[in-house]
C-alpha cells in the first residue's frame, strides 16, 4: 500500500530531509585523501545525532554504521572501515538517512576526491543528470515508469549501465515503503504519482557492464567488471505543482 502523507506529515519529513541533506554537506566538507571511510562515517553520525535525529541506517537490518560509504567500484552498501583509506582520484558515494519525529529522510551523493578520470567525471554527470531529469518530471498523474524510462534512456544513451537489482522506493515512517522506483522500465507503466506521495529516486549507474555482485559480508555491492559506479539520490514530495526536494543540500 502506498502511504499518502498529510501536510503535517510533510512538515516533519522536511525536517528529516533537511538533516539528511545537511549530513551530506558535512561529509562533503570533511572528505579528503588520507582519511578512512570509518572516520567519514563518524562525521555523518555526529552531524545527525547533534541535531536530535537518529541515523536511519544504523542497525537497519543489522547494518553496523550510520552511512553507506561506497568507493569506486562499490555501487552501494559499502561498510565504513578503519582499514579503507580514501585516496586522490577516488569517487566516494555517501548514502545517509536521518530519522526524527517519526519520519525518515534518505539521500546519496557521489563525491570526487581530487582530480578524477574524465571518463568517471562523465559518469557522475550523467548519473546526477538522470536524477534531476526524473525529479523535474515528477508530478501528479505521471507514472513511475515514466521516470524509470527517462533515467534509463538518459544514461544508456550515453553509454552507461543501469543496475537492475536495486531500486528507489517510497519513504515515510518506514525507510523503505511502496512503491518501488526502478531506474529502468517502460513509460506509461507503474503506479501514478499522487499529491502527498514521497519517494526516493536513486539512479545507480555503472561505467561498464551493469552486472553486480554482493560480497561475503552480505552488504557490499560491487560491479562485476571492477569499473566505477555512481549513486545519487533525493527524497522528494509530490505536490500539485510538481516535486519538492526534501533532502536539498544548501
Amino acid at each position: 500500500m502506498i502511504n499518502i502523507k498529510s501536510s503535517k506529515d510533510l512538515l516533519k519529513m522536511r525536517k528529516a530531509g533537511e538533516i539528511t541533506g545537511g549530513a551530506l554537506v558535512a561529509a562533503g566538507k570533511a572528505i579528503h585523501a588520507g582519511m578512512t571511510t570509518k572516520e567519514l562515517d563518524k562525521v555523518v553520525n555526529h552531524y545527525i545525532t547533534s541535531r536530535g535525529a537518529k541515523p536511519s541506517f544504523l542497525g537497519y537490518g543489522g547494518f553496523p554504521a550510520s552511512a553507506c560509504i561506497s568507493v569506486n567500484d562499490t555501487v552501494i552498501h559499502g561498510i565504513p572501515s578503519s582499514k579503507e583509506v580514501i585516496h586522490n582520484g577516488d569517487i566516494v558515494s555517501v548514502d545517509v538517512g536521518a530519522y526524527i519525529d517519526g519520519f525518515h529522510g534518505d539521500s546519496a551523493y557521489t563525491f570526487k576526491v581530487g582530480e578524477i578520470d574524465p571518463a568517471v567525471q562523465g559518469l557522475l554527470d550523467a548519473t546526477e543528470g538522470s536524477l534531476m531529469l526524473a525529479i523535474s518530471m515528477a508530478k501528479p498523474g505521471v507514472r513511475i515508469g515514466d521516470l524509470s524510462a527517462a533515467i534509463q534512456e538518459y544514461t544508456e544513451s550515453r553509454g552507461y549501465g543501469v543496475v537492475r537489482e536495486y531500486v528507489g522506493h517510497g519513504v515515510g515512517s518506514n525507510l523503505h515503503e511502496e512503491p518501488e522506483v526502478p531506474n529502468f522500465g517502460k513509460a506509461g507503466h507503474g503506479p501514478r504519482l499522487m499529491s502527498g506521495m514521497v519517494i526516493a529516486i536513486e539512479p545507480m549507474i555503472t561505467l561498464g557492464n551493469p552486472g553486480v555482485k554482493v560480497l561475503s559480508d552480505g552488504w557490499t555491492v560491487k560491479t562485476r567488471d571492477g569499473k566505477a559506479a555512481a549513486h545519487f539520490e533525493h527524497t522528494i514530495a509530490i505536490t500539485p505543482d510538481g516535486a519538492v526536494i526534501l533532502t536539498a543540500r544548501e
